[in-house]
């Protein structure tokens, strides 16, 4: 076996045992943020990254990872991400600066760390950026809003709250809004914030099928006449 299989084998054995540990930590998480969500943001890194030149360990391992300690799920806490996958990915020797690259792009790639100046980027980021924006629009993007919603017990939709379009960092945060208004303040914003050559195409058709959701809601909200 010459070095460079040795190399391959070894980071396919770091990406299974990353996908297993992930797997097994997200067996009962909320239905828009579990293993499936992951592994669809994996496949969508996968893909864009074909297009892009980047270290695609990085890629897998931060799309693997993204989610795994959410923090909407832990108090806010906006480290227990970076940390647990760190920890994790010591524990299996990964290499210290591909460890702190996957940790910088969990703690920066979130749409609630798009308010304020940006502090870090990489290639590798912009991918997983937006593979997991992909996976927050269209039809899957659509069933997770509601999915969350429902989890938090907010309203599909009322009429007399109106969405925030100047949301700051801690009103997106702390936000108890209906969930039609997240489509307005975040998920159809998203299409204009890709980062890739690939992403774009994807996204623009997602993106429509939003907008003739949203106006098949608004009709039979009002009544068909």
């Amino acid at each position: 076996m010459n070095h460079t299989e040795i190399t391959n084998q070894h980071t396919s054995f770091i990406i299974q045992k990353t996908a297993t540990f992930v797997k097994q930590t997200l067996q009962n998480a909320e239905s828009g943020h579990d293993w499936w969500h992951i592994l669809r943001v994996w496949n969508n890194a996968k893909q864009i990254a074909q297009t892009e030149e980047v270290d695609l360990l990085v890629v897998e391992l931060a799309a693997l990872l993204h989610d795994i300690a959410d923090s909407k799920f832990h108090n806010g806490d906006e480290e227990i991400g970076s940390k647990t996958a760190g920890d994790f990915l010591k524990s299996i020797e990964v290499d210290a600066e591909v460890i702190g690259h996957v940790q910088q792009i969990i703690r920066n790639m979130s749409f609630k760390s798009s308010f304020g100046e940006a502090t870090f980027s990489s290639e590798e980021m912009k991918v997983v950026q937006d593979a997991d924006r992909l996976d927050a629009i269209g039809a899957i993007g659509i069933a997770r809003a509601f999915t969350y919603g429902g989890f938090k017990n907010r309203e599909m939709y009322n009429p007399e709250i109106e969405p925030n379009f100047n949301l700051t960092k801690e009103a997106y945060k702390n936000s108890t809004a209906p969930t039609i208004n997240h489509f307005y303040e975040k998920l159809l914003l998203l299409k204009d914030r890709m980062n890739t050559k690939t992403a774009p195409k994807i996204a623009s058709q997602r993106h429509q099928f939003m907008e003739l959701y949203l106006e098949q809601f608004a009709a039979e909200w009002n009544g068909i006449k």
